[in-house]
């Protein structure tokens, strides 16, 4: 297919081509309070302090005002439409969600194409499929979606939760798996939480007392383990783990053989105590298997007393160990599975265990029996990511998936006794992708550091220096980004445009140095990486300022909004999405104080102050500096990542920024921090964002 827009033969520069330039863009007033922190003696101003009050009437009329601004300018864009109406027809294609056995049933998720949410169905023995559960009847607008699901362990029992205009507050409901009837109590104020069935009793849930403040702002630092039983009251639920002091993650889950209650407890994103319980024996007592936060550690799996633990305790690549269960302590533990040069993410199925190794962000598996014995390499279909790999024990036959940029993702059924490895499920996507090239390059980031990066466009693209360009990127947390399919980005290729993605330090790829290389003061780091692969590809003309585009999303949106202030020079377009962008307050809202060993906070020392506020981006918004166009995307029930952050920096940006490109933000209502979005609202923020950023490179037309 030809390219889905065209250039002139000489672009005009934007305010001669579009009617929704700065100059004539009439943006709402936002008052100016006079709130000023002082900081270990330093004062800093926070004019917008309002904003933060997510339940007030100035609030929400300053949304809505934003919005009539935005959607005014994105409305006048010639080609919105043309591309809403491309992407409607990409994304409409069956896509089906690994499968997996529960009692006499299997189980899959099925989207017909279009369909807000996926649909659960379920058939025995090779039967014809049934629908077991459809979230589209959830809400009228799907903006209800399906959260987590548990099954009782001879699968007569289903606790799911659901989540309402995207919070991350969830009710828990349970059904009777076989008639499909609800039974008993609806649990609600449930947050960050599993479901794990103690076979077919009851259940263990995590959450939080409800604030006393707004549900979608209020901190919540208490995180405990409670257990339900069936035909009982909520109010009933006794506290497992957590009522002694605070942690603000606890999780808890039982072995498949019903013995072991494992139980894992954290302070911050990095680092866990881990704890287990011996449910065979009377006493209840938890016995403590690793003790404080400095590394991570999980139960992986068991063999009567035999634990099969995986940790990046003394090996930041990952490894696995074993010890007997009456002894746990790390002073016995006994490596089974090495740590290597490559990060290590395991899984169990069929008796066997799976070693996924990330070699250069790429999918490496090997499979071993359970006495550590490499059975074989599993041959994947090529190059890219491969998930799943996972069940229970007696499965016969376990399911994995496979994409990368221009592969589309397809499940696999694999027969572990031999390997045979045989397609299951394929999508029929309009998109070719032997059309594209993906290739792997490296460069050297500011300090020197060697860092890889996946570009991909469409074949025989001419590198002139005019490729409109997406550089994504996200950069925290020990989060790998590694190459996947998506129809949004299917679509900016098949448009002609460049999408690139670098493994930028913060993240997983490299393991636990990698992931600190860019934590606290080491965070600009990322910022640098992200800057250097700007560089590398302007220099090898992949594009240029003029048409290069920044997005990310959360801990990437902080990274636009840093980069951008940083290096408002470098790129065209600029596009955050759900950032954490206000860096000296984050953590005092919902959960944010456990992202500390990312970022430190302003609390902490006034060395981790002053780091903190030479890069964060709601108070590096300068006076008389002309940013890129700049599509701040955020939503009113993003209860994470509060919507504040993003409605204070783009007061700011408002305010300051001289010159003629747009400053919008984008308030999505009913949705929140992305996790079950439904498939209209992501087909209309997209179009949206793609539409502003080719309008802002000086794109005029689009081809038919």
């Amino acid at each position: 297919m030809t390219k889905l827009f065209y250039f002139a033969a000489a672009i005009a520069v934007l305010s001669s081509c579009s009617s929704g330039t700065n100059n004539l863009l009439n943006y709402p007033v936002t008052e100016k309070g006079n709130v000023v922190d002082t900081i270990f003696g330093t004062p800093v101003p926070d004019p917008y302090r309002w904003l933060e009050d997510d339940r007030s009437d100035e609030t929400a009329a300053w949304v809505k005002e934003q919005n009539a601004v935005t959607f005014g300018y994105l409305e006048k864009i010639p080609y919105r439409e043309q591309i809403k109406e491309r992407l409607t027809k990409m994304w409409n294609y069956e896509k089906f969600n690994m499968p997996f056995k529960e009692g006499e049933y299997t189980y899959f998720a099925k989207n017909d194409g279009l369909q807000n949410q996926s649909v659960y169905y379920r058939q025995k023995d090779g039967g014809n499929p049934e629908l077991f559960l459809d979230p589209n009847t959830f809400s009228a607008d799907g903006t209800t979606s399906l959260g987590e699901m548990g099954f009782s362990r001879d699968g007569s029992k289903v606790a799911y939760s659901i989540s309402e205009g995207g919070s991350d507050w969830r009710k828990v409901i349970i059904m009777d798996a076989i008639t499909k009837e609800t039974i008993g109590d609806t649990l609600i104020d449930i947050k960050f939480s599993g479901i794990s069935w103690q076979a077919n009793e009851g259940f263990y849930y995590s959450s939080y007392d409800k604030p006393k403040g707004s549900q979608l702002s209020a901190m919540t630092d208490q995180h405990k383990l409670y257990y339900h039983k069936l035909g009982t009251s909520q109010s009933e639920d006794k506290v497992i783990f957590g009522a002694d002091k605070k942690r603000r993650y606890v999780g808890g889950y039982v072995t498949e053989d019903d013995r072991y209650l494992v139980v894992t407890a954290s302070i911050s994103t990095t680092g866990n105590e881990l704890y287990i319980k011996d449910l065979t024996k009377k006493s209840g007592e938890f016995q403590v298997v690793v003790a404080n936060f400095d590394n991570d550690n999980y139960v992986l799996d068991n063999e009567g007393s035999k634990l099969f633990i995986f940790t990046n305790l003394n090996a930041p690549n990952w490894r696995i160990v074993t010890v007997d269960a009456e002894k746990s302590g790390t002073e016995n533990w006994i490596d089974f599975i090495p740590e290597t040069v490559n990060v290590l993410q395991p899984s169990t199925g069929s008796g066997y265990i799976f070693a996924n190794y990330l070699i250069d962000a790429i999918s490496s598996v090997k499979q071993y029996d359970i006495a550590g014995k490499l059975v074989r390499d599993i041959t994947l279909p090529g190059i890219g990511t491969a998930t799943g790999l996972s069940g229970k024990k007696k499965d016969k036959e376990i399911y994995y998936s496979f994409a990368n940029h221009t592969t589309p993702t397809t499940i696999y059924r694999l027969d572990p006794p031999t390997g045979e490895t045989q397609v299951y499920k394929k999508p029929q996507v309009l998109f070719n992708g032997d059309d594209y090239v993906s290739e792997q390059v490296f460069y050297n980031s500011k300090d020197g550091t060697r860092v890889p990066m996946i570009i991909t466009y469409k074949k025989n693209t001419s590198m002139n220096s005019k490729n409109p360009t997406l550089l994504y990127g996200y950069g925290g947390f020990s989060i790998s980004e590694t190459p996947v399919f998506s129809v949004s980005v299917a679509l900016w290729l098949e448009m002609g445009g460049v999408y690139a993605v670098p493994n930028i330090r913060g993240g997983g790829e490299y393991g636990e140095k990698w992931h600190l290389a860019g934590t606290k003061m080491n965070k600009q780091n990322v910022f640098d990486d992200f800057i250097s692969a700007a560089e590398y590809l302007i220099n090898n003309k992949y594009t240029s300022p003029e048409y290069l585009a920044i997005r990310g999303g959360s801990n990437g949106g902080l990274l636009v909004g840093a980069i951008m202030t940083q290096r408002p020079e470098l790129f065209r377009v600029a596009l955050p999405a759900v950032g954490v962008l206000d860096m000296l307050r984050y953590h005092k809202f919902t959960a944010g104080a456990g992202w500390a060993y990312d970022y430190g906070t302003s609390d902490d020392s006034p060395k981790m102050f002053s780091y903190l506020l030479k890069y964060s981006p709601v108070q590096n918004v300068k006076e008389g500096i002309e940013y890129p166009a700049t599509l701040v995307t955020t939503a009113d029930h993003d209860d994470r990542v509060v919507p504040a952050h993003s409605f204070k920096f783009a007061a700011h940006l408002q305010d300051k920024h001289a010159g003629t490109n747009p400053v919008l933000i984008r308030i999505e209502t009913s949705a929140g921090h992305g996790a079950g979005t439904p498939v209209s609202k992501s087909i209309d923020q997209y179009t949206d964002i793609y539409s502003f950023t080719l309008w802002n490179m000086g794109i005029k037309k689009l081809a038919k």
